[in-house]
Formats: structure tokens, C-alpha cells, sequence
């Protein structure tokens, strides 16, 4: 579903960025990406995503190369940033719309996603509503529904749960699962390890750039161990 190879992409006049990643998320499996600020996790889904080129390496969607095939690539995946930007003079009815011209969702098709997703995320009645006037929470949520809307076979998040009531998590995570059965794959940023080591199948975590650790969630914990006993260990301490 989505492989990284030999990842390398630094910032000019910097050393912050990601040195020689490779890391596979297979379909049917939901990966958390863990490691501390600053660690390269939001630079890596950017490249992933096609919003930042690279030095060295490979990165491919669903068999598409990101950088020889980038519309290919796009098509399959669905990207919410840590702080999505949405369009405040649309309302979230006209945004979700928009999206699904991007995506070239049906009319039918749309209608019934939309109503479904908005549904799930309590949002319905605020749908006609101006995107200026939500707050944080509903911009999250509307954000996610767009994320989900065309059925996307890869998923990437970078720090999805921020903002959301407990409810919209629920929500947030059952749709991962959901996904996740039909044989997609998600890979998110997380800094919520409780609910990382819960949902997750699998776990990658990144330290100054290099990914030290990665695996199957079993195989990366002990018993007795948590995740954030993990994290601690290896991202902080090394």
C-alpha cells in the first residue's frame, strides 16, 4: 500500500528534516508514527503526500511512484494536515462539495457519503453554515469528513484527534477500523499513545530524523510494557 524507501529530505541550511527512512504500511494494517517534536514525523507525510520534494529515495502509493506518477498517487490517498486550511466563505455543505469534484465522487454517491459522515460527526445541522463560523472542533471534523469522503485506500494524518470531543475520536477511530477492514491502510501522527497502542497494528517511531524503531505493536511491546514506556526509552532517552 505504501512503501518509503531510503527517504532523505533535509531543509537548506538546516539539519532538521528525515536521513534514509524506509518503512511499509501494508493493506489491512493501521500504523501509528510516534517520536518526539521536531522528530521529521510531519515532514515525512508531507513527502509521502507530494507537498514536499526530496533528495534521495523512493516513495510509492498503491505501486505509484509519488514523484513519476504524483495524480496517480493522489487519487488513492486521502492527507489531513496537523492544521488543515479550509475555505471560511464556503459553507461546509459548498466545501464538502468541492472536495468531491476533486475527487470526481458521483452526485448519488456524494450525497449519501456526506450524509452518512456528517451523521457520525454530529455536523449536520451546521453543514449550511459558514466554514467562518465554526469553531476549532467542527473544522477538525468537517477536515476528517473530507478526509474520508471519497473512500480513500490510504490514509494519512498528522495528528488527527487534536481538538476533537470524545465522541468525534470514537468516531475518528471506528472509521479507521472501518477502512482498515475493507483492506485500506491508515498512517497517522499521534502524540496520544494511549489510543496509538489500543487502535494500532503496527507502530513506527522517529528520532531526529531516523526511524529507531518500527514493527507489528505486538512485537514492539513487552509484557508490561506501554507504549508511552516505549517512547520514553527509545525517543527520549535513545
Amino acid at each position: 500500500m505504501l512503501k518509503i524507501e531510503h527517504l532523505t529530505k533535509h531543509y537548506p541550511g538546516s539539519d532538521k528534516g528525515v536521513t534514509d527512512l524506509c518503512l511499509h504500511v501494508e493493506s489491512g494494517s493501521i500504523c501509528a508514527f510516534i517520536g518526539p517534536n521536531g522528530a521529521g514525523k510531519t515532514t515525512t507525510l508531507k513527502c509521502i503526500v507530494g507537498l514536499h520534494d526530496f533528495e534521495e529515495g523512493a516513495v510509492t502509493v498503491c505501486g505509484h511512484d509519488v514523484k513519476r506518477e504524483p495524480l496517480a498517487c493522489k487519487r488513492s490517498l486521502a492527507y489531513l494536515p496537523d492544521d488543515p486550511e479550509l475555505f471560511d466563505y464556503l459553507t461546509g455543505s459548498q466545501y464538502l462539495s468541492f472536495v468531491a469534484d476533486v475527487f470526481g465522487v458521483s452526485d448519488a454517491e456524494r450525497k449519501t457519503r456526506i450524509g452518512e459522515l456528517a451523521g457520525r460527526f454530529e455536523l449536520t445541522e451546521e453543514l449550511p453554515q459558514l466554514i467562518s463560523g465554526y469553531s476549532h472542533g467542527m473544522k477538525q471534523k468537517l477536515a476528517l469528513i473530507s478526509a474520508f469522503l471519497h473512500d480513500p485506500q490510504l490514509l494519512i494524518l498528522d495528528e488527527p484527534f487534536v481538538g476533537l470531543d470524545p465522541s468525534a475520536a470514537i468516531t475518528v477511530r471506528e472509521l479507521m477500523n472501518d477502512l482498515r477492514k475493507r483492506g485500506g491502510a491508515v498512517l497517522f501522527s499521534t502524540h496520544v499513545l494511549e489510543v496509538a497502542e489500543k487502535l494500532c497494528s503496527h507502530v513506527a517511531i522517529l528520532k531526529d530524523g531516523r526511524l529507531v524503531r518500527s514493527g507489528p505493536m505486538e512485537s514492539v511491546l513487552r509484557p508490561g510494557v506501554t507504549l508511552e514506556d516505549i517512547f520514553l526509552e527509545v525517543a527520549e532517552r535513545g
